[in-house]
């Protein structure tokens, strides 16, 4: 078992500190978008800017683009399914911002989520000598199929969420949705970084044109999501089913290597089902939704600044 390189520990490094930004930005968006006009699909430029008219949305936005940056150079430099498993921790990040800051109470039950999460990454980082860091080459028929059944799964569920039978869990539908969308990016941003190796020409890829589909899909799908669904509900269920959709694509399309040895294996396997169970002992608290949803229609449609 060999300790992390530099440029593996640099990657964690931005990928903790991304999560960080990732939930805050998504906790001042949520307020941003119960704020403003209903995102409508006919009228997409319209309703992006409506949403950039609300100001909370706009700073959230820019804590994003920030977060989003570090997020890049996370999976550039470390191992696809190992940076997106630190990424997952997100939700801790998202739990003591919203007690913290946006009125949340967490219970024992939430603080003991946070305590297997924060386990699961010291576990990962004392046995993460098995990436290098460097690019792995990645399967083009693998990355097709699954980036296909992603996309498919994704559309799938934004029909659903129109369903009648379904319609109360049509907020969660377009999360998960939008998470996936954001999977899909980040699988491309993986496989572009791979083939930059060749040059700027690199730049000129079917992945160029796939992230930006998705990175549009999901804004507008996060945003509306945000508007119908409880807004930290809506947030865990999108964080989840982005890291999920990358750290099974590192594993089966990039070719990350789960350990050396059979010890190695079995201990980062664990560590990754203390994150997923950490993960889903750490609900949406009901409380802090109907807050923000509250200060959000406040008179003049302004939103209340977190406490």
């Amino acid at each position: 078992m060999t300790g992390i390189s530099l440029a593996v520990g640099v990657g964690l490094f931005c990928a903790l500190l991304s999560a960080l930004g990732t939930n805050l930005a998504f906790l001042l968006k949520y307020k941003g978008a119960v704020a403003a006009p209903d995102v409508n699909m006919r009228h997409p430029l319209r309703s992006a800017a409506d949403l950039f008219r609300s100001k909370w949305w706009s700073i959230g936005w820019g804590v994003a683009v920030v977060a989003f940056a570090l997020h890049v150079a996370a999976l550039t430099l470390a191992p696809l399914s190992v940076a997106q498993a630190v990424l997952a921790a997100g939700l801790v990040f998202l739990a003591v911002l919203a007690e913290r800051f946006f009125g949340f109470k967490l219970g024992r039950r939430q603080w003991l989520g946070i305590g297997l999460v924060a386990v699961s990454l010291a576990l990962l980082t004392l046995t993460g000598g098995s990436g290098s860091g460097e690019s792995s080459k990645y399967s083009l028929a693998g990355m097709i199929i699954f980036e296909g059944i992603a996309i498919g799964v994704g559309l799938l569920l934004v029909v659903s969420h129109l369903i009648d039978r379904i319609r109360v869990q049509r907020g969660v539908l377009l999360g998960i949705a939008a998470g996936l969308g954001f999977g899909i990016a980040d699988v491309a941003i993986k496989a572009l970084s791979d083939d930059l190796e060749s040059g700027l020409i690199g730049f000129v890829s079917p992945w160029s044109l796939m992230i930006i589909t998705a990175a549009v899909f999901s804004f507008f799908a996060s945003a509306r999501s945000l508007q119908i669904g409880d807004g930290v509900a809506v947030i865990a269920v999108t964080s989840v089913a982005a890291n999920l959709t990358a750290i099974i694509a590192g594993l089966a399309v990039f070719g990350d290597q789960l350990g050396d040895n059979a010890l190695v294996i079995g201990v980062r396997l664990a560590a990754f089902a203390l994150i997923l169970a950490g993960s889903a002992m750490i609900p949406a608290p009901v409380r802090a939704g109907e807050a923000l949803d509250k200060s959000a229609v406040e008179p003049g449609g302004s939103t209340a600044r977190p406490a």
